[in-house]
């Protein structure tokens, strides 16, 4: 895989300055479990703290960041998500996408270039809730949803810095599922519900949050380290929109390899740099013939098709056929959501 994919990349957006492509990259690996962790990365960047907040402010409201706060895999805790894809006749577009997106539970949503033109995912505390979900939007829509639940998944780890710098760590991958889920507490379940849609742009965002709970900052920080080490939470962290950051070519590349060799040959592709995704999902007899999906990013379509290639060469004789699934719109994109009051 290409390791130095962004080394072409254009000059920042005409909205991003330096100090912004700073912050953007260092944040994307990390916020700080800190009393004030907004002072702390401006310590880091040389900025002070009024600044930092000043322009994850505009960050945010111009849509160059999406969210920043935790990113919740909720299957640690006994949820789950599923991918799944409808296939919309353009003059109902609009109106399904409408309905899609109306639902909570409905955590991204993209439109990609296949006769499959519509992509969400559905992210709940329950598999019943989820699959539910799917059927609420198969009855609503009209059209038959295919589904693609995660069979096993071999890397997580989106990084899209705006620099080329000498130590562009990506954020690391999780380690393996552990054998049991963590039961949330009433707790846990009023901190996700807290959190969500991002922590608070202010100096102190964890004794906003604490206030909000009638709990301290102490112990939201120490719970939320804890949510870190079962899982739970990925990262803390922001979520740029790729589109705004130069990566305007973004394929969701889906593989068709041997069952017999796709686990060994998932962890090696999993590992290779230009991947932010990577997993196993059911194929689907008549409508999907692919088992391996593995996300690509880059600065041109040219730059996304020469990744690959280079993934075909690496997976060799075991992958059978392949395709890559460019999105042209982002329909949604706001993580998980709980629906209950909390």
């Amino acid at each position: 895989m290409a390791a130095d994919t962004h080394r072409d990349a254009p000059r920042l957006p005409a909205d991003i300055d330096l100090q912004d492509a700073r912050l953007i990259d260092r944040l994307q690996r990390s916020v700080p479990l800190t009393e004030r962790p907004f002072s702390d990365l401006g310590t880091e960047l040389g900025l002070s703290e009024a600044a930092v907040l000043d322009r994850l402010t505009q960050l945010l409201g111009s849509g160059v960041l999406t969210r920043l706060g935790p990113l919740y895999q909720i299957e640690r805790a006994g949820g789950q998500f599923i991918l799944a894809a409808l296939q919309v006749p353009q003059q109902r577009y609009a109106e399904v996408t409408a309905q899609v997106n109306a639902l909570p539970e409905v955590a991204h949503n993209y439109r990609r270039e296949h006769a499959l033109n519509m992509w969400f995912v559905v992210a709940a505390e329950t598999p019943a809730v989820a699959w539910a979900t799917c059927d609420q939007i198969e009855a609503a829509t009209g059209l038959p949803v295919h589904a693609f639940p995660k069979e096993r998944e071999y890397f997580v780890g989106l990084y899209l810095p705006l620099l080329d710098r000498p130590d562009p760590a990506p954020p690391a991958a999780q380690a393996a599922p552990a054998a049991t889920a963590l039961v949330l507490t009433e707790f846990d379940r009023a901190l996700i519900a807290a959190t969500q849609s991002g922590l608070p742009l202010v100096p102190r965002p964890y004794d906003a949050v604490a206030a909000m709970l009638g709990s301290s900052s102490a112990a939201v920080r120490e719970r939320l380290a804890a949510l870190l080490a079962a899982g739970v939470v990925r990262r803390i962290a922001a979520v740029p929109n790729h589109y705004r950051l130069g990566y305007t070519a973004n394929g969701m590349s889906v593989w068709d390899v041997d069952d017999a060799e796709v686990d060994r040959l998932g962890e090696l592709l999993g590992s290779q740099p230009g991947v932010s995704h990577c997993y196993r999902r059911p194929r689907k007899p008549g409508v999907w013939r692919y088992n391996l999906f593995a996300m690509l990013h880059g600065h041109s379509r040219e730059q996304v098709l020469a990744q690959a290639e280079q993934v075909a060469a690496l997976l060799g004789p075991a992958c059978r056929a392949h395709d890559v699934l460019f999105s042209s719109a982002i329909l949604k994109k706001t993580g998980l959501r709980l629906r209950q009051n909390v």
